[in-house]
């Protein structure tokens, strides 16, 4: 096995893969997750077409976060590496990325419409609506177009690392959604959570919405971010896995 990567790292991302189709997140192979080790300038993703179910650790690529080549991996990168490389560099914050092409999310990219706040599950995790970009241009399609459709995202959150923490997920117009965090697992979470808002907010839509007190979406979001966050328990003690012969 390559030593270009934590053997850590390599197993959270490969976790991270699987976990896409057993969450109904995906059809076929239409999804990716990549976890980014900044010290060693590099990041780890799934590769191309892969199924799931035949995808191996040995089977992700590494991938130079300066300039997009492959520094390790008898396979090519998903398609969407050049979009998680643009995430990386604008936003230092994130540790990881996910894509994917769930049902819900796709919904609202495909119409162009934010996933609107309309209650405490949506304000547990983003501090706001999950936003749309503005469709790519025909020259942005035209040429380095993954690389553009993380800049669409870039320029939707302004560059701001700060709004990339709080609202940790965008819908590119027409595609889908693309999550982050600080952590490859913590990526593919907010793509779960991201799935099942905008579901509830489809449902809620049909019935006729209510907008929530602001107040109350704050009070939300903040029990589980920021300084004075009291939601969960620290975690317990990992035990050091037993190297391999």
């Amino acid at each position: 096995m390559s030593q270009t990567v934590s053997e850590e790292l390599r197993r959270e991302v490969f976790e991270a893969n699987l976990r896409i189709p057993r969450a109904g997140l995906a059809t076929l192979t239409w999804g990716n997750v990549s976890g980014v080790d900044r010290q060693a300038g590099v990041f780890v993703i799934k590769p191309s077409g892969v199924a799931y179910e035949a995808l191996s650790e040995d089977d992700l690529v590494v991938v130079s976060l300066s300039d997009g080549s492959v520094v390790d991996g008898r396979l090519r990168p998903s398609t969407d590496t050049e979009t998680h490389r643009s995430l990386y560099l604008a936003f230092p914050s994130i540790g990881g990325v996910t894509h994917t092409h769930s049902t819900h999310a796709v919904a609202f990219a495909q119409a162009r419409r934010p996933i609107p706040v309309l209650g405490t599950t949506h304000a547990d995790t983003f501090n706001g609506p999950v936003p749309v970009t503005a469709p790519l241009t025909p020259e942005q399609c035209a040429r380095d177009y993954e690389f553009h459709t993380g800049q669409v995202i870039v320029d939707l959150l302004d560059g701001d690392d700060t709004r990339a923490r709080e609202v940790p997920g965008a819908l590119v117009a027409h595609h889908g959604p693309f999550t982050w965090g600080a952590s490859a697992t913590a990526s593919l979470e907010h793509a779960v959570i991201c799935e099942a808002v905008a579901e509830m907010a489809l449902h809620t839509i049909v019935l006729g919405p209510v907008e929530p007190p602001q107040h109350l979406l704050n009070r939300h979001f903040t029990r589980k971010h920021g300084p004075d966050a009291y939601y969960g328990n620290p975690p317990a003690p990992s035990v050091p896995r037993p190297s391999r012969p």
